[in-house]
């Protein structure tokens, strides 16, 4: 059994908290990357008046404080990755997902998370009508690749950049709209969703499971809070 965490990515509050079909952005992914199977889940956003927090309770959710900003983009998912690994310490790969991102199903990150198991050094990212998207697994032993990269570097150009380097990156067609297609797309305009009919991984899974099963009522502390410099504790009720 691997361990898939999810790390969301927000530059700012507002990106944090954008209205994503009546939710804020960044607890409709946590939804979906809990329902597909991620864990731990970690957002990656500033907090300064408790908005982001507030928007994530009773979710599953590691608030982790960014890196400084002069550490760029990738500085944030590197952030990510060691808060993740520090509350579970078998986490060996990540789902690496901006919060603009918002339409991704559950059964997509259960997808790229069977995929890791049958391939777990590379480097996994979901396309949609042959374009690549978003989330991107990435295995936590690419973390020293990782930090070779610039800080300027954009997030496109950080998995460009991991690739030249010599990690091997495998496209999957998982036929979800929302890979490609963020936030500023409404929900109700997104293009078709297309499959795919059997699991990439080759497992049987529930391919309707929806965000809808997870009730908002669930009585979960959260989200749990991590200051930069450190990661958060290690949950003891998750594996480990």
């Amino acid at each position: 059994m691997v361990t898939v965490a999810a790390v969301v990515l927000a530059a700012t509050p507002d990106s944090a908290l954008a209205d994503a079909d009546g939710m804020p952005s960044v607890r409709r992914i946590a939804d979906s990357a809990w329902s597909g199977g991620a864990v731990p889940i970690v957002v990656v956003a500033h907090d300064p008046d408790g908005s982001v927090s507030t928007a994530l309770m009773g979710s599953p959710v590691t608030l982790a404080e960014p890196a400084p900003l002069d550490h760029g983009p990738v500085g944030q998912i590197v952030r990510g990755i060691e808060v993740a690994v520090g509350q579970v310490r078998e986490t060996d790969a990540a789902l690496v997902w901006p919060a603009r991102f918002t339409w991704v199903g559950p059964e997509t990150a259960t997808s790229l998370i069977e995929a890791h198991g049958t391939a777990p050094g590379a480097l996994l990212r979901p396309s949609y009508e042959g374009e690549a998207g978003w989330p991107v697994l990435v295995p936590v032993a690419l973390l020293d690749g990782l930090g070779a990269v610039a800080p300027d570097r954009m997030p496109d150009d950080v998995v460009a950049d991991i690739v030249a380097g010599g990690a091997r990156e495998v496209l999957l067609e998982l036929g979800d709209p929302g890979v490609r297609h963020d936030r500023t797309v409404p929900r109700a305009s997104l293009p078709a969703y297309i499959g795919p009919t059997e699991p990439p991984a080759g497992h049987v899974h529930e391919w309707e499971a929806a965000m809808a099963d997870v009730s908002e009522e669930v009585p979960l502390q959260g989200p749990a809070l991590a200051p930069y410099g450190q990661a958060a504790a290690e949950d003891p009720d998750q594996p480990g």
